[in-house]
């Protein structure tokens, strides 16, 4: 991969929150939060959750920030996936559609359920994480996926052929910019 080569990045998270714990149970997976982000800095990063910290039941459309607290000590993985300029610009329309009208969309807490059920369950306006990112990777052509979105989990993110892990440890650790020496193509 050359250095003109443009990445995005998604972020896989277990912020340790009860919520997180709950669906924990279940999954048993390592990470339950999927985020995609634009740049390694993780200054814009985006996906479908809490609108307030403090509030696992009020969530959304959100531009995460990596500094908040319910992140900082949060176990994650870093993967990096190569796009090609459509891709990008495609990208790039898709998150700006969502920031346009954030208002609207809500935290697709009954989709959770229809992963559990394995029942596809479509809400106008409403995500959950993971079914974000795929909506995502999915419209800027990046990625088709051969089931529903409303069952894409933060695992079958993880085992998508064509990213590539640089990261795995405390998030903190990426915040103070010490993956950025580690991490070469």
């Amino acid at each position: 991969m050359g250095m003109g080569q443009k990445h995005i990045y998604l972020l896989f998270t277990n912020t340790g929150t009860l919520f997180t714990k709950a669906i924990n149970l279940y999954t048993k997976a390592d990470y339950n939060h999927a985020s995609i982000a634009l740049d390694l800095s993780l200054k814009e990063m985006y996906s479908f959750g809490r609108k307030n910290p403090r509030n696992p039941f009020f969530g959304g459309f959100v531009k995460e920030k990596a500094q908040e607290e319910i992140f900082q000590k949060a176990d994650c993985s870093i993967y990096a996936c190569a796009i090609n300029p459509n891709q990008e610009k495609r990208l790039k329309e898709a998150l700006s559609f969502f920031m346009n009208r954030k208002e609207i969309y809500h935290y697709n807490l009954l989709g959770l359920f229809g992963v559990l059920l394995n029942l596809p369950i479509q809400r106008k306006n409403a995500y959950f994480c993971s079914q974000f990112v795929a909506y995502i990777l999915a419209e800027a052509a990046i990625v088709s996926f051969d089931k529903p979105l409303e069952l894409v989990t933060p695992q079958d993110l993880q085992e998508i052929p064509t990213l590539t892990c640089i990261y795995k440890g405390k998030l903190e650790g990426v915040i103070q910019g010490t993956v950025r020496a580690s991490h070469t193509f």
